[in-house]
């Protein structure tokens, strides 16, 4: 793939880093986000992008390919994580925010972008699920909402597989993005300990991630669809591990 790819979230963390990460493999990255970009970045769409907000993604969409032309790519990283309360503290309005961008979100422009794929019988999706789509963990809005997305993706894979779109999903670890870092700060997450439960014995870089995300979207990928792959230093197959005493070695 040489064309468009538009990337949500592309302000911060794993969206920025698909930025780059597609510029480097010879595409050309739109990054919007709902937050403002910083004056001097390149390769961004101004407008503030809610992807919850159906209308404006409709507007957005049909605006960025009346300029810049069709999008070829789409890389779904908007995202918010989940608060970490037992059900009787996790107010409504939080859950229904995280699942309003994590899924919702991922929907909306997937259908908005994917749709327009179909027609032209070309494209290529990434959607940002994570390893708790995979297992399970205290965050009762995201973790569903991710799990959603994986199933989302296989659906809209068999959907549009026929009109030659591919849509695959990567599940990132815990990848040092600010979101992760304010977490780290609070005291609510503990790096080290993340790290000790991991086979490679480390967190993950937001550009480890990006770098998985182009190859999906390019060429070398053509022939994937469907998938939620994991990206997470070999945490799911290392967290096991804890029943038996632990990693050895090391």
């Amino acid at each position: 793939m040489s064309g468009l790819v538009l990337i949500t979230g592309g302000a911060s963390g794993i969206g920025a880093a698909a930025g780059r990460a597609t510029a480097a493999a010879g595409m050309h990255p739109v990054l919007c986000d709902i937050a403002a970009f910083p004056s001097d970045a390149a390769n961004v769409w101004r407008s503030p992008l809610d992807v919850s907000d159906e209308d404006a993604v409709g507007r957005e969409i049909a605006a960025i390919e009346a300029e810049l032309g069709p999008i070829e790519g789409l890389v779904n990283a908007a995202g918010i994580l989940g608060r970490m309360h037992p059900p009787q503290r996790l107010r409504m309005s939080d859950w229904d925010r995280e699942i309003a961008v994590d899924l919702r979100g991922t929907y909306v422009m997937c259908r908005e972008v994917g749709s327009r794929m179909a027609t032209r019988r070309r494209g290529a999706i990434v959607n940002i699920a994570s390893i708790v789509s995979l297992s399970s963990a205290p965050v009762h809005g995201y973790g569903p909402a991710k799990a959603a997305v994986a199933n989302l993706t296989a659906t809209l894979a068999a959907e549009w597989g026929p009109r030659g779109v591919r849509v695959n999903a990567v599940s990132p670890g815990f990848t040092r993005t600010p979101a992760l870092q304010r977490g780290f700060d609070a005291g609510v997450m503990d790096a080290a300990r993340m790290a000790e439960l991991a086979a490679l014995r480390r967190l993950v870089e937001p550009d480890e991630i990006g770098r998985v995300i182009a190859w999906l979207l390019g060429s070398g990928a053509s022939a994937i669809t469907g998938v939620n792959l994991p990206v997470d230093a070999g945490f799911l197959c290392g967290v096991t591990w804890q029943a038996y005493g632990g990693l050895r070695g090391g």
